[in-house]
């Protein structure tokens, strides 16, 4: 795969746009119609390079797609930022904003002390913003949930990055700096979390594979070549959309169109 070039890569969704319009309106002359939407989720398991991937993704399709569409935007460790600057709430509720629940009673605890809302509250703003961000496109969204809350919109291609617990601990080590034990520690509390975040919150599975257009075992794929399969499978998503929806709304303008 890595013997493509990024040219190579984007060709097929380039040609595409060039005939998009006219598919739409037919008659001589077509009108100029906004670039159709495309944003990326990414579900992973702990230390399987995510981020790494994710940035790699960024700059792939900031190459691909068109120019006067929005900048790609990676949406990972600074969701949280984004959500309490979107809601208009004080950065010291980011601590309490992870990607796991708390206990109950903490929960109760900690909201009676007044030291942030209630957790679902949180997770509540957290959803609305990740449904905007998906909505507007060009986004990548790393986990909290993404794949799910933005399983309805068809604009949007979901992702799962997998490896094994070998391969995830040495990314751990490296990234952080920390012990075998530690990372292992780290990834297994990780992984832990997140599962009970979307089993508590959105009631799914997050190994559920059905929940994913496609998965990525990053044991045996470089995060260079993972990234080029996610922008090559995500640009043939969208172009096969964009063709369906020109098909559509031609077939729907012969339909109503008057007899000559």
């Amino acid at each position: 795969m890595s013997a493509f070039s990024d040219l190579d890569m984007c060709l097929p969704f380039i040609e595409s746009q060039s005939q998009y319009p006219a598919a739409l309106v037919p008659g001589p002359i077509a009108p100029r119609h906004a670039a159709p939407r495309l944003a990326i989720t990414i579900s992973r398991q702990s230390g399987s390079g995510a981020h790494a991937v994710g940035e790699k993704l960024a700059q792939y399709l900031q190459t691909c797609v068109p120019h006067e569409t929005l900048p790609w935007m990676l949406f990972d460790r600074n969701l949280v930022e984004h959500v309490l600057e979107d809601h208009n709430l004080p950065r010291r509720l980011a601590p309490f904003m992870t990607e796991d629940r708390v206990t109950g009673i903490t929960d109760m605890i900690e909201e009676l002390f007044g030291l942030h809302p209630p957790f679902y509250t949180l997770v509540d703003i957290t959803t609305e913003t990740i449904q905007h961000l998906a909505e507007q496109g060009n986004v990548i969204l790393i986990g909290r949930g993404a794949n799910v809350i933005a399983r309805n919109l068809p604009h949007v291609f979901h992702v799962r990055l997998v490896a094994s617990l070998e391969k995830r601990v040495a990314h751990m080590q490296e990234l952080r700096g920390l012990s075998a034990k530690a990372a292992r520690e780290l990834v297994l509390a990780e992984d832990r979390g997140r599962r009970r975040y979307l089993k508590k919150y959105f009631h799914q599975d997050f190994d559920n594979p059905l929940l994913y257009n496609l998965v990525i075992n990053t044991d045996h794929t470089t995060y260079d070549d993972a990234a080029r399969l996610i922008c090559e499978a995500a640009l043939q998503h969208l172009r096969h959309r964009t063709l369906d929806t020109a098909a559509h709304r031609t077939e729907a303008a012969s339909t109503v169109a008057p007899r000559a």
